[in-house]
């Protein structure tokens, strides 16, 4: 049987209930905003659409790169030749071409810094399973759905325009978190704000990132551009103990992807704020338990729990604590046997483990004769009566 205790969460600290905060609204076509620290979703709008993702496909180009260059596959001193394919990219490019052979290091930064179509496709022909980038995107795809990233597959190693080569925001925010997660060591590279390549590109030299200048904690990721996709930005900023990752894509114009951009990272950080839920091993509620020598046993989180909530507040949180019910006995300390369903106004619900207090071991045999006995009388009590009881 599930059972559903209502409870306070001011009963354990005082916390104060927020209320919904104002939500953000987008210029953006589609849009993804969530608080990495907490994995709180703070907005979703089209998030799954699978749409053209332009240069911000790149990032799954690095994401290989970087696990080739960890696996030992490429190392960051080894030189790459330039195919004549690579150096026929237009747009953003490092100027490569067929004389050349770049270390990895420089196809890293030249891909990072200076969106280098060229140097996506050195890299992807270095690590491709036949050598080619249709078949390096063919392998990106594969390695996309290991990760999660379902609404995404990959034509080119650039996001160049091109049939079937979509991306969605939701994807492209797990991909940025697996950045930043995986490769810490990587990661400054997305804060580089110029990297004049040999000099041959000057007026390419500088990231198109507008939120690395700002001191708002902004430090990567990509952007995006094409007439199709629109401008869009794949960012991520942190602030004191938090750090967001957002994506915005179908934006009109550089001007307008650098406002929404930088109102997106002041909306996030100023109007929520992580607050205490819960101390661990401080009871939130009881559950029955079912032929122990106890009648219930205390259900407490296993850690101290931090929730996000909207900054205005008032009030006490409303929560509910779940479990199927009576617990049967025996029941051993920390055994997890019920879930805190806590949902702030205006953000998702969040559900914490609680775990059982104490022990409860089986009562003994006078017990659990009592404890059928009480089941038989409830039932009795609830029982209808037969026609020639009920009376007229």
């Amino acid at each position: 049987m599930r059972h559903l205790i209502s409870t306070g969460i001011a009963l354990l600290l005082p916390l104060l209930l927020a209320l919904p905060a104002a939500a953000f609204e987008t210029r953006a076509t589609s849009a993804f905003i969530i608080d990495q620290t907490t994995g709180t979703v703070l907005l979703a709008k089209n998030a799954d659409e699978m749409l053209p993702p332009a240069s911000m496909s790149k990032l799954m180009t690095l994401y290989i790169a970087f696990e080739a260059v960890r696996d030992g596959r490429l190392s960051l001193d080894e030189k790459l030749p330039v195919s004549e394919h690579a150096m026929s990219y237009g747009g953003s490019t490092m100027f490569l071409d067929t004389t050349d052979r770049i270390t990895v290091e420089d196809l890293l930064r030249g891909i990072i810094v200076l969106s280098g179509n060229d140097a996506c496709a050195v890299i992807a022909e270095a690590l491709s399973p036949d050598g080619t980038e249709a078949g390096f995107a063919r392998f990106m795809t594969q390695r996309g759905q290991q990760m999660g990233m379902t609404n995404s597959t990959f034509t080119n190693a650039n996001g160049w325009p091109q049939a079937g080569h979509r991306m969605s925001m939701r994807d492209l925010a797990l991909l940025a978190n697996r950045l930043i997660t995986d490769f810490p060591a990587f990661y400054p590279l997305f804060a580089e704000r110029e990297f004049a390549f040999d000099g041959r590109a000057p007026q390419n030299t500088r990231n198109r990132n507008p939120l690395l200048a700002l001191g708002i904690g902004a430090d990567g990721l990509k952007t995006g551009h094409t007439r199709e996709a629109g401008y869009g930005l794949v960012g991520s900023a942190k602030q004191r103990d938090r750090r967001i990752i957002f994506v915005i894509s179908g934006l009109e114009t550089t001007q307008a992807r650098a406002e929404e951009a930088e109102a997106i990272v002041n909306w996030a950080f100023r109007q929520f704020a992580v607050k205490p839920v819960a101390k661990s091993g401080t009871a939130v509620a009881s559950a029955e338990v079912w032929m122990g020598r106890d009648q219930s046993v205390p259900l407490v989180p296993r850690s101290n729990v931090s929730m996000l909530m909207p900054v205005l507040s008032q009030g006490a949180v409303k929560a509910e604590v779940v479990y199927n019910g009576p617990i049967t006995a025996p029941i051993t300390k920390n055994q997890q046997i019920a879930e805190l369903v806590i949902t702030p106004p205006g953000l998702p619900e969040t559900r914490i483990p609680l775990v059982a207090g104490n022990d409860v071991p089986a009562g003994g045999f006078m017990s659990r004769i009592g404890t059928v006995a009480q089941l038989l009388i409830s039932q009795l009590n609830e029982a209808p009566l037969a026609p020639e009881e009920q009376g007229s």
